[in-house]
């Protein structure tokens, strides 16, 4: 019986996307589609209904697929989404229809996730936040992933190598399975200093008394050495670490012993409701954690108004979130302005050349494939405005 579920469900998939190739009426792919399974995918090519409407550039078909249930982010057997197909095809309106579709998916599951969490808070019922959230408890565009890659208990466990690669470029590697991941790498250090400087030069704070600055997760510590060489030291410059590899990487290069400097040893979690809310806040906040998803960044942005000092505080993070797909990385640059705002914040990006040279990554795996990098600075839009 779930042998011919199976041919009939590939059976009316292959119909239906053979109907879109060969432009059907829109009503016969319309009648097509109240049967078939708008999530089936061919399987040689990967291709779905939304593949092909969006390669036939046919709005009105993306419409009426998408308002059915089907899949805004399945990729093909060559990692493309139908919105990768539009946009190979210069076709913004199509291209537009599927990120959008992404964009509000992810925004209701951001408000599924929340639902869940708070039923267990009330009622203590585990079952009732992974039947909406999952087992994992995380909402991701991906799998689950619970590599060192994709899960912070398991990162924790796993060694860190610090080393200069062939390229001469300082890298700080964990081994996944068989590949071996770049926690962080050189090839960061200009996406770095731009965004410090774009965080500090011109703060008000910057030259009297000095900014207080707080970042979390160290790694090769490019961004911590930028705050540190700003004209006027930081007053204030507390790093949140919780990897004991990188902790000791840290003493090694002086970092305990630096002035001013405050190195917490844990998860922001273990002091976010305290230790770091102690002094009243800070000027400057940034955020760059491995191995944590958007859920956990999710609750951190939730986090950053208790933690910003004054209006003219800013916050920031690495943004390489579904860096490995233009259309996945749009999803999550227009998700994550959104959740901003609701706290209040006001994002503005500045576009980076990335362009990497496939030989950057040497024999670790790629977690940034794009050619820009688009670079957050959140700031307080009211209290700007009352200033002007």
């Amino acid at each position: 019986m779930a042998s011919d579920a199976a041919e009939l469900a590939v059976e009316l998939g292959t119909a239906l996307i053979d109907a879109i190739f060969a432009s059907k009426p829109l009503a016969r792919v319309k009648e097509l589609a109240k049967d078939a399974p708008l999530w089936f995918q061919a399987p040689e090519s990967g291709w779905s209904a939304l593949h092909a409407a969006a390669f036939r550039e046919d709005a009105e078909l993306i419409k009426f697929l998408l308002i059915h249930g089907a899949v805004w982010n399945a990729v093909d057997a060559l990692g493309n989404t139908a919105a990768d197909i539009a946009l190979s095809l210069n076709n913004a309106e199509c291209y537009a229809l599927v990120r959008d579709a992404g964009v509000r998916t992810e925004i209701l599951l951001r408000v599924l996730a929340d639902k869940a969490e708070a039923d267990v808070d009330m009622t203590g019922d585990d079952d009732k936040a992974s039947e909406i959230v999952g087992d994992s408890g995380a909402i991701r565009i991906k799998a689950q992933d619970s590599t060192a890659a994709g899960s912070t208990g398991t990162f924790l466990d796993s060694k860190l190598v610090f080393k200069t690669d062939e390229r001469g470029q300082e890298i700080c590697v964990v081994q996944a399975g068989e590949d071996e991941v770049g926690v962080m790498m050189g090839w960061e250090t200009d996406i770095m200093k731009r965004t410090v400087d774009a965080l500090c030069l011109d703060h008000a704070e910057l030259e009297d008394p000095g900014l207080r600055v707080l970042n979390i997760g160290h790694g090769l510590g490019i961004v911590d050495t930028y705050f540190q060489s700003l004209s006027t030291k930081p007053t204030q410059h507390v790093i949140v670490e919780p990897h004991p590899d990188v902790l000791a990487h840290m003493k090694a290069k002086g970092w305990y012993d630096k002035p001013g400097v405050t190195i917490l040893e844990g998860k922001w979690q273990d002091f976010v409701d305290t230790k770091l809310l102690e002094d009243g806040g800070f000027d400057v906040v940034y955020t760059d954690t491995f191995s944590e998803d958007y859920a956990q960044l999710y609750k951190f942005f939730q986090q950053v108004p208790n933690l910003l000092r004054s209006s003219t505080s800013r916050f920031g993070f690495f943004h390489g979130l579904g860096a490995t797909n233009a259309t996945f990385y749009d999803v999550y640059t227009r998700v994550s302005e959104l959740h901003l705002e609701d706290v209040g914040l006001a994002v503005e990006w500045t576009d980076v050349d990335v362009n990497l040279d496939p030989e950057t990554w040497g024999e670790t795996r790629k977690y940034f494939s794009l050619p820009i990098y688009r670079m957050p600075v959140a700031s307080w839009p009211a209290y700007d405005a009352m200033e002007t």
